[in-house]
Parts: structure tokens; C-alpha cells; sequence
């Protein structure tokens, strides 16, 4: 049997357990608060995707690529969403195999609802945990990993795609 006495100790699995660990923890605090409003994380997630891109809205591909969808869990997701009012889908002019999800004033409004507490959450668990040097570290950080392990997830973020020069500057995602 092969000597896996130091492998257990590599320091490779503690940055990824502590990484999963403070992920999870998060999350757990998050998702008390989403459910007190009626969405789910992954609802939230989709909603801010959406606010936070051009024109309010993303392909779905795009949207697939940015969240932790597959194509049909977005498609699923959008379809649920769509019903309960908080997203439409609007079809692309330039490619009739396409379609954007687009967030409505409902999805607008709920979110308004969600932010102030979660962004209490934020700066409390997270955010304010951390010094500033720490804090854009950990951006610098996380964005590099997050571009190497998942290159799709700014896809029609820019909105180089479709950018409307009357809707003013598109917002990267950050």
C-alpha cells in the first residue's frame, strides 16, 4: 500500500474545503432569507443575472453560462418564472433559434423586496469579514479562477451582442 499519509494533508484540499465550506455557509444564509420572499436561490440568481446585464436581459444560452444551469434547467427555471411574473422571454430578431430572457417590473420589484436584507447579509457574513486589501485580493482572485474553470460566465454581459447606444453603457458582470 502506498505511503497517502502526507497526501492528506496537501494544502491544495484545504484551500477547496475552506472555499466549499464558506460557499455553503453562505448559501445557507442566503437561502433563509430568499425563502421569507418567495424565491429560491437559484430564482435570485437568475433575477439578478438579468438586472444587473444590458438592457435587462440575457440569451438563454447566455443565461445558462452565467448561472449553475444547464440549458434545460434554465429553459425550466425561465418557464416557472415567466408564470409567476417575473421574467418574459423576448425573441431574438437576429436569431430565430434564440431567445432572451428579459426581468419585468414585478422581477424588478421583488428584488427591490430581497436587496436590502441580503445586502445585510452580504456585509455581515462576508463582505465584512474582510478587510478592504483582503476584499480586492479575493475578487482579483476568485475572478481568475472563475474564468479559467467557467470562461462562459460573462457571456452577453457586455452587450457587445446587441447593445443599444439609446439604453446607454452595458454594465460587465462583476
Amino acid at each position: 500500500m502506498a505511503d497517502v499519509g502526507n497526501v492528506f494533508d496537501d494544502p491544495r484540499f484545504t484551500a477547496v474545503g475552506l472555499f466549499a465550506e464558506a460557499y455553503t455557509g453562505l448559501t445557507n444564509r442566503f437561502a433563509a432569507q430568499f425563502d421569507q420572499h418567495r424565491v429560491s436561490p437559484v430564482e435570485f440568481e437568475v433575477l439578478m443575472r438579468l438586472a444587473r446585464s444590458p438592457q435587462n436581459r440575457l440569451r438563454m444560452t447566455d443565461l445558462a453560462g452565467q448561472t449553475s444551469l444547464s440549458t434545460s434547467g434554465v429553459t425550466r427555471v425561465v418557464d416557472r418564472m415567466e408564470r409567476s411574473g417575473l421574467i418574459r422571454r423576448d425573441a431574438c430578431p437576429s436569431d430565430r433559434r434564440s431567445s432572451y430572457a428579459v426581468i419585468t417590473d414585478a422581477g424588478i420589484g421583488r428584488l427591490e423586496e430581497i436587496l436590502p436584507g441580503h445586502l445585510e447579509l452580504v456585509q455581515q457574513w462576508f463582505i465584512g469579514q474582510l478587510e478592504p486589501e483582503q476584499l480586492d485580493h479575493m475578487l482579483e482572485s476568485l475572478r481568475t479562477i472563475r474564468d479559467a474553470v467557467n470562461p462562459c460566465a460573462t457571456a452577453g454581459s457586455t452587450g457587445e451582442d446587441h447593445h443599444d447606444p439609446a439604453a446607454g453603457t452595458a454594465t460587465p458582470a462583476r
